[in-house]
């Protein structure tokens, strides 16, 4: 009896030791994966920005000096600041555009309505040049609207904030994440009871007042995943300011692009990177804790 509750223990530390190995066999991927190309190359970019690693002419030796001139001067917080009110605009755009699309969609009972969503997320498959490209021809002084505007005599010349300005940035972000964000949005009305909506009009309210009280507080997990979707990755945008920004569209991540590139000055982007990770970073904590108390009905 003894003999055989000993065996049994020995076999059963045997299995737990292979299933120990086949789970860490499993996760020694994508574990290597982001040590190698995300932890290693923050932990660089770290080093770089406290003067632990020096690039071309630059000493070597720890130092905090670059860190006092992002927070003492004005230049790079005033740079930052712009680039969060740029990405507040553009998210609460595509949200209040994607918002009744995607309302319409999964409970306007149109026929079809997983081809309708189809056809508005297809925009996205084009090729993210091509459409910033594209909104050149648009916005430019001889593009389509200019065109139209001297057509109608509303004016005598092209209306040249149209192109290369903060005006430009906008609306082409706001262009490119309209579909993407159109999506969660879906997804949190589509899997909305319906008998609280029958239940609301059996009480006696009407479309709008079963809107505000029923259909927007359960959809809001959705609106905010779609939000934060959207103001994270259009903080650190860089690519569109770059072709139809101008000076007057000059993004946080072109100043860092900048100072890596033709500036040469890798501790002070060092310093950029790191700090627009760690606002980021800080921001999906809060806003992932904010909807995980949401969804648990804590929030007030």
């Amino acid at each position: 009896m003894a003999a055989t509750h000993a065996e049994g223990v020995r076999s059963a530390v045997r299995r737990g030791g292979r299933e120990g190995l086949a789970t860490l066999g499993l996760l020694a991927g994508p574990v290597g994966w982001q040590l190698v190309f995300f932890v290693a190359p923050v932990g660089l970019v770290v080093a770089y920005s406290v003067g632990v690693l020096a690039f071309a002419s630059d000493e070597a030796r720890f130092t905090l000096e670059s860190w006092a001139y992002l927070f003492r001067g004005p230049l790079y917080l005033g740079l930052f600041w712009k680039s969060v009110r740029i990405s507040l605009i553009v998210s609460v755009a595509a949200v209040a555009l994607a918002y009744p699309l995607a309302y319409l969609l999964a409970l306007g009972g149109l026929p079809r309505r997983y081809a309708w969503m189809l056809f508005i997320v297809a925009p996205a498959w084009t090729n993210y040049v091509l459409r910033v490209f594209a909104w050149k021809v648009i916005l430019g002084e001889g593009g389509i609207v200019n065109s139209f505007v001297l057509w109608t005599g509303l004016t005598d010349e092209p209306v040249r904030w149209l192109m290369y300005s903060e005006f430009a940035v906008i609306v082409v972000l706001t262009n490119v994440w309209v579909p993407f964000v159109a999506l969660p949005i879906f997804v949190a009305i589509e899997g909305m009871d319906r008998a609280l909506l029958e239940a609301a009009g059996d009480l006696g309210a009407g479309r709008w007042s079963t809107f505000w009280r029923v259909s927007l507080p359960i959809s809001l997990p959705g609106v905010f995943a779609a939000f934060l979707f959207v103001f994270i990755p259009t903080i650190g945008e860089f690519v569109t300011p770059l072709f139809v920004g101008g000076t007057g569209g000059f993004m946080f991540a072109n100043a860092i692009t900048d100072l890596f590139g033709p500036g040469l000055d890798w501790r002070t982007g060092s310093v950029l990177a790191t700090f627009l990770l760690v606002v980021v970073t800080a921001l999906i904590v809060v806003l992932a804790r904010a909807l995980r108390l949401e969804g648990m009905g804590l929030a007030r």
